[in-house]
Order: structure tokens, then sequence, then C-alpha cells
């Protein structure tokens, strides 16, 4: 009897997930154990094994697309068994395909994501469609096609780099064969399970499949025919194979017609400050690509043009650029909202002396091979002052409130798309040097986008350093379910008071922010007494 798969709750704050790869497909043999998808969820991506056996019947979620947990994923049983009443009831066998909107939803749904294109495909073509990469994930953009039109593609090769909510991932092929069609050009944009690419026999006519992908439900084949004919000529000024046949020769984009760029073209013409849209396109499809950037000279017409420009009564222009956001910064933004209007934030700036902190780290840094920074004093102070205030490390949940024993901390990192928070584990039983060596080599997999799950999850209070962009002073915002994160500024040399003469003094500014649910404002003061005890001492915190 065939079993319902439904997506799974792989995380505690996981509400949704994405399905980033399917490592099986229709008409796979599954054994129990064996590894379905990767399924990305609000932290990582992980492996989804199954727990049953048998034939896989129906995919309900493609890769790229993202659902709710406890919705339909696969479903499993014996091969050719008949899952039409899975399929109309939404995931139960006895259900009738009574339901109007159920009935509705199903005939839209899956005609288009399975029967639809797979009824008209040529023998050998496979669709790719945009993965679900994150369980947050509801579209992906085209950062980098690996691969181009009439490239051999084999099982396991990088087909293109998509950017996701969180990050941008390699996408691999699970097919092998010949890449007929490119979807979506590079910097385009597209919900989960829309067409990404066509796989197939070298020299198949897949114009049909591309012009019918995801539209309504077909049908028969004889009126299928007649979109056909017309297809080519709607996708003609974006279609690859007209313009491959110019490719040789650098293409001028249409005046108000969208710039296709590599990523690498677009950072060159930046840091020459060309106009993208001034340089003809001689890649892929009219795309510009590093050789159009190299070789490409400013028109001399430009100064002419400016040179009359005080005949003109407009003296300035008007310009902007629409850049849209990334699934990251998507992410980053619903989550600081929630936090934001979610809990009581309230603040507690303090200014600690320095001095002892800066004599500390030079005799520390005196020994060789080992390199401390301020930040991970910070850090070191900060774990250890939870302990002695175990309120300000809780967890605020809407059921309870959880007191943490130990100290997990979070540091802000900040990344091309928004930033992320790798999370430094025990922080108050390791010593200064393992903190520094943990949180650069967290930095550098935060650059490259090569951290783990494991290692940005179980924060249980965060820290924030903007210091060494010359920041003074700044509140941050609460990274839940923590009860509090601390702000930390610019070490600066100012006049003090210190035995009742002005001298020259180093001082830093610090901000803790605390929900007020976990942490009363005394308990945070308390805590920030104790911290100063440590940074303004830091001998101590190695007695």
């Amino acid at each position: 009897m065939a079993v319902v798969v439904n997506m799974p709750r792989l995380s505690d704050t996981m509400e949704e997930g994405t399905v980033a790869a399917w490592l099986k497909k229709v008409g796979d043999k599954i054994e129990e154990g064996d590894i379905l998808a990767e399924i990305e969820t609000d932290k990582a991506t992980m492996e989804f094994e199954s727990f049953n056996e048998g034939t896989l019947l129906h995919i309900g979620v493609q890769e790229g697309e993202t659902t709710k947990v406890d919705e339909l994923l696969a479903i499993i049983g014996e091969e050719g068994e008949d899952i039409s009443g899975l399929l109309n009831g939404g995931g139960s066998a006895d259900a009738t395909p009574a339901t109007e909107s159920k009935e509705e939803e199903t005939s839209e749904a899956a005609p288009s994501e399975a029967s639809a294109p797979a009824a008209e495909l040529p023998e050998g073509v496979i669709v790719v469609t945009m993965p679900r990469l994150s369980d947050t994930m509801e579209e992906g953009t085209v950062a980098t096609w690996l691969k181009k039109v009439g490239d051999t593609v084999e099982e396991g090769d990088i087909l293109a780099e998509i950017e996701t909510d969180k990050a941008t991932m390699e996408f691999e092929s699970f097919q092998s064969g010949t890449l007929l069609e490119i979807g979506l050009q590079e910097g385009e944009s597209a919900k989960v399970d829309s067409l990404l690419a066509i796989i197939g026999p070298a020299g198949t006519d897949v114009s049909g499949v591309a012009d019918n992908f995801g539209a309504a439900p077909a049908a028969a084949p004889a009126k299928a025919e007649a979109p056909k004919a017309d297809a080519p000529k709607k996708e003609a000024p974006k279609a690859a194979a007209p313009k491959q046949a110019a490719a040789p020769t650098p293409t001028a984009v249409p005046e108000g017609g969208r710039v296709f760029v590599s990523p690498l073209a677009k950072k060159m013409a930046e840091e020459k400050g060309f106009n993208i849209a001034d340089i003809p396109g001689s890649g892929e499809g009219g795309r510009v690509i590093k050789r159009d950037v190299e070789n490409f000279t400013p028109k001399a017409a430009a100064p002419a043009a400016a040179a009359g420009a005080p005949t003109a009564s407009v003296v300035g222009e008007e310009s902007f650029e629409e850049i849209k956001n990334s699934n990251m910064r998507k992410a980053i933004a619903k989550n600081l909202a929630k936090s934001k209007f979610t809990a009581p934030h309230y603040y507690l700036n303090v200014e600690f002396n320095m001095d002892n902190a800066i004599a500390f780290r030079k005799e520390v840094n005196a020994v060789p091979d080992t390199k401390v920074s301020f930040n991970d004093i910070v850090v070191k102070a900060c774990a250890m002052a939870l302990k002695q205030h175990p309120q300000v490390n809780s967890q605020w949940f809407d059921d309870k409130m959880k007191l943490n024993h130990h100290v997990h901390i979070g540091v802000a990192v900040a990344v091309e798309d928004g930033l992320v928070v790798p999370v430094v584990k025990f922080a108050d039983e390791q010593k200064l040097t393992n903190i520094g060596a943990a949180v650069k080599d967290f930095a550098i997999k935060a650059k490259s986008k090569k951290l783990s799950l494991e290692e940005m999850e179980g924060s249980t209070f965060t820290i924030s350093n903007l210091g060494m962009f010359g920041i003074d002073s700044f509140t941050s915002i609460i990274n839940q379910p923590n009860s509090a994160i601390l702000s930390v500024g610019a070490i600066v040399q100012k006049p003090v008071v210190k035995d009742g003469e002005i001298v020259v003094g180093n001082t830093m500014k610090l901000c803790l922010a605390a929900d007020h649910r976990t942490v009363d404002g005394a308990t945070g003061a308390q805590f920030l007494q104790t911290l100063k005890g440590f940074i303004e001492n830091p001998i101590s915190m190695l007695l």
C-alpha cells in the first residue's frame, strides 16, 4: 500500500522546508535508509532518509520549491500502484475527490509539475526545475551558469550557482546528457519548481517543452501543437539560439533592454567605471562577459555630450538602480522584524576603560604564534559573566523560559548579502587563543559560504562588534530565541579623569539589548558590572 511522505521537521524552529535536491527520481526503487532528498531548513541543508521501502511513485515538491512542515513531499508504494486517491485527497488514502478546492488545486499543480511536461517530453529529455535549497526559500536567482547550451553534462557536474535566501550554493546535475535549454539567464529569479534547464540527447528539439512548461494542463496533443508554432516567435528576444548565431560579434543592447552580464564582467565594469549597458555582449545570448569589458573603449562622444550640457536648462540627471532583494536578505528582514516587534527590547549603555586590556593583549600577542583580538577578549569575558548571571543566558519560548547552564556565544559575521551567526560553544571553558582561532575560522567559512548547520545553531547569547569599522556605539536587535545581545563599539582615545586629573585614556562603549520578558533591568545592570570587572582587568579571566 502506498505511503505518503510528508515534509519533515528537521529543526526545532522549522516551519517549512525546501527541497534542495532530489537524490531519487520517480520510478526509482527505495530502500529503508536511502537518502531521498536534501532538505533546506531555516538553519542548514540536511539529508532526509526514507523510512519506507518501495518505488518512488510521486514527487510533490520539486527541487527549489518550499512547503510547510507535514505537507505532501512524496509518495512511495508498489510499482504501478494507483495513487490518484492520495493525490486528490491531499495525502489521505481514503479521501475522495469531492472537495472542489482540493480537486482544483491538484488539477492545476500536478499536471504542470509532472504530468503535462512528462506527456510531451521527447525520449531521454529531463526538465530541471529551480530547486528548493533552503526551507525558507521561495524563489532562487541564478548567480552563474557553469555550463552553456550545447555542453555535455555528466551526473554530478555543477550546473549553476543558485542564490537562495541564505547563501549562494552550487547546484549539481543529477542527470547526464547535453544541456539543451537554459530557462533563466544569470541574474534572473524564479519561483521554486520553475523551469531552470532542460537536459537530453544532443540535437533534440525541446522548444515545445520549454514553451509549455508550467502552463495550464494541455487538453490534447493536437491542441498542444499550435502554441509550438508561435512560441519560438515569442521567445526569440530571450532565447539563446538566435543570439548564438551572432555570438562571435558583440551585440549592442537595445535601448531600454535588459542587460545580461556575468558576475566577473559586472565587477570589472564597476572597477573601471564603465556603464555595463554601453558594452556590447559577445557571450551566449548576448551576455556581457570578461573579454567584452577588457576590449571595451568608452565612446569619445560622451565628453562632447557633456560639453553641450550648459546649453540645456537641466544641469543634472536623475538616476537609480533597482536591486532585487536576495533570499538571504528577505530571511534576515523577516527574522529581525519578528524579533523587534515581539520582544520588548530595552537598552543599557556602558563605557569601559580599556587601558589594561590593551596592555594585556600586547603581552599575550608577544608570545610566538599567538594572536588574540579585543573581540576575543570580549567573547571570553561575556562567557564568564554569563555563568554568574544565567538569567541573561536564557531563552524565551511561548510556553516556557529556558535557563542555560552552558554558554554558547554567537558571533555576528557580516557577509556580502547580510550576516550569519556562527557559535563558539562552551566559550567559558575555552582559552582565549582557542576562541580567537575559532572566530577566525568561522569568518573565513562565512565569506566562502561553507558554514555548516552545526556551526550556526545553539547560541545562548550573541555579540555584534562594529568597532573595526570605527563605530563608537550602536544598538542591535536580539537574535531570538536568545534573551540578549551585546553591541561592541570601537576603542577610542579620549580625555578621562583618573585620580582627580585629566589624562589620556582608552575607552570602549558597549550596549546590552535585553528582552524584558526574561531579563529585568537590574539583572542586566548586574551582568554589565561583572563584565566590566573582567574586561577592565582581563588577567582575572586567567585566575
